[in-house]
């Protein structure tokens, strides 16, 4: 597997080698003792959630607040812009992202460890998105972030025409005003 580690510590992008032919492809899209090495903690997955979404769907910024879900990403179809935010309060890496693209053809998967805003963009007419919880959801602990937030400053794709939201989403918070986590180091 293919680990890079990005600016923001913790948050880390796999890419899983992949064995193909003309028959198709295999690989292996999480290991427990690989993901332990990788992140430096074991990690206990608890809830597996699949979303389809069509171009220009933005989803987030997410994070639940006293029951966090660390998220491993992956697309199986399509393509997405793939955002982690810092938003722990105290955090060296406050207020600061990462993007990277996750597509079914490059086969990345994105690692938000727990206590990170979470949120993507369909880039393609539309996309599956695959990831793995660390915790199972919980509506009275969910929060949200704006997406535009200019403390935050994200460069989302096509970012000159606006995205498609959820109530929830269009209405969240800035970073200056939510409900945020503390740093724990």
């Amino acid at each position: 597997m293919l680990v890079e580690q990005t600016v923001l510590p913790g948050v880390v992008i796999l890419t899983p080698r992949t064995f193909g032919d003309d028959r198709g492809f295999f690989l292996e899209s999480f290991n427990a003792r690989v993901f332990a090495q990788v992140t430096g903690q074991s990690f206990q997955f608890v809830q597996d959630n699949h979303s389809k979404s069509s171009r220009g769907v933005l989803r987030g910024l997410h994070y639940q607040l006293g029951a966090p879900q660390g998220k491993l990403v992956r697309v199986i179809e399509g393509s997405i812009f793939d955002v982690a935010v810092d938003i722990r309060q105290g955090s060296p890496n406050f207020g600061q992202w990462v993007g990277v693209e996750l597509t079914a053809d490059n086969k990345k998967q994105l690692w938000v460890p727990p206590d990170f805003a979470h949120g993507f963009v369909v880039t393609s007419d539309s996309a599956q998105v695959v990831y793995k919880a660390t915790d199972f959801y919980s509506p009275e602990h969910e929060r949200s972030i704006i997406w535009s937030d200019q403390a935050i400053a994200i460069k989302w794709p096509n970012h000159d025409s606006f995205p498609i939201l959820s109530q929830k989403d269009a209405e969240a918070p800035t970073l200056k005003v939510a409900e945020l986590p503390n740093y724990k180091s």
